[in-house]
């Protein structure tokens, strides 16, 4: 535990709480119906998640509690919007749209699958495994998709008096946005067999 927050003051992590903090903001905003507001959030949410990583490995602030504390937020921050919009859809005057709704839910499962392999590995010992290549880019696409339909969305969008995408597109850019993030998750799934395999490995060897 000491070990976790050595390190910790920096302006990555300090740019990671504000990202946490932005959550509830975001979900008050969008419920009470101040959509811009809550754009904005989300903006600022995208923005500090790109430069905290920046930050960090520009000017080597990359701590243990860091590592945490980015992917906590990154979670926290796709499980606000995935249920924000699956509430939105699924009380869609449209049936397509209701119907389609409900994949919004596999967002939520992966992220709260994330979040409990998370916790385990920890008790364990272990790291969770930082976010690859392809869980940058299914993130960074989720933040841009989900951004236009809370824009632009049918029934649900903010400025739908300027342009409104058809239901196809909606689908269309949710179901690619999925498919980067189921990619994301198995992309994990070597590190966390091998830190499990070494960690069977080190027990194995300890009761000899």
């Amino acid at each position: 535990m000491k070990d976790l927050f050595k390190g910790c003051l920096t302006i990555p992590n300090l740019l990671s709480v504000i990202r946490i903090l932005l959550v509830p903001g975001f979900i008050a905003l969008y419920v009470n119906g101040d959509r811009i507001g809550a754009i904005v959030m989300l903006v600022l949410s995208g923005l500090s998640d790109f430069f905290d990583g920046k930050i960090a490995r520009k000017f080597n602030q990359i701590s243990a509690l860091g590592k945490l504390l980015d992917p906590v937020a990154d979670k926290l921050t796709q499980l606000a919007i995935a249920i924000v919009l699956f509430l939105q859809f699924n009380s869609s005057t449209v049936e397509s749209l209701r119907a389609f709704s409900y994949v919004f839910l596999a967002f939520l499962g992966k992220e709260a699958l994330m979040i409990i392999m998370g916790a385990i590995m920890i008790s364990l010992g272990l790291r969770p495994c930082a976010a690859e290549i392809y869980g940058k880019v299914a993130t960074f696409t989720f933040y841009v998709v989900m951004i236009v339909i809370i824009c632009f969305g049918p029934e649900v969008g903010t400025f739908v008096e300027l342009f409104v995408l058809p239901n196809w597109l909606v689908m269309t850019l949710v179901i690619i946005s999925l498919i980067l993030t189921i990619m994301a998750l198995v992309s994990y799934i070597p590190d966390t067999f091998r830190q499990l395999k070494g960690l069977k490995a080190n027990k194995k060897g300890e009761t000899k």
